[in-house]
C-alpha cells in the first residue's frame, strides 16, 4: 500500500520541506527556482544528501544541478524510484 508521500504531490512536498530546511528558504513553490529563491551552492550538497536519504535514491550531481525546481526534482525522484521497483 502506498502513502501520500509516495505520490507525486507527496514527493514535491517532501522536496520543498528538505530544500526549505537545508537551504533556509520559506514559502517555496513547486515551480519556483530554488537558487533564485536564495538557496546557495553551499547548501546544495546537504540538500542533495538529505533528498537521497529521505527518498532512498541516488541522484547524479549533474542531474541535481540541472533540476532547479522542486517539481523537476520530484519528477527525477519518481523516475528513479520506478526504475528501482523494476529491478
Amino acid at each position: 500500500m502506498s502513502s501520500v508521500a509516495d505520490g507525486p504531490d507527496g514527493i514535491v512536498q517532501g522536496v520543498i520541506e528538505i530544500i526549505g530546511r537545508n537551504g533556509n528558504v520559506g514559502g517555496l513553490t513547486a515551480d519556483q527556482d530554488f537558487y533564485d529563491a536564495g538557496v546557495t551552492s553551499v547548501a546544495a550538497l546537504p540538500i542533495l544528501l538529505d533528498i537521497e536519504d529521505h527518498f532512498a535514491v541516488s541522484i547524479p550531481d549533474g542531474v541535481f544541478v540541472a533540476a532547479r525546481t522542486p517539481q523537476a526534482l520530484a519528477e527525477i525522484i519518481a523516475g528513479l524510484r520506478a526504475e528501482l521497483r523494476k529491478g
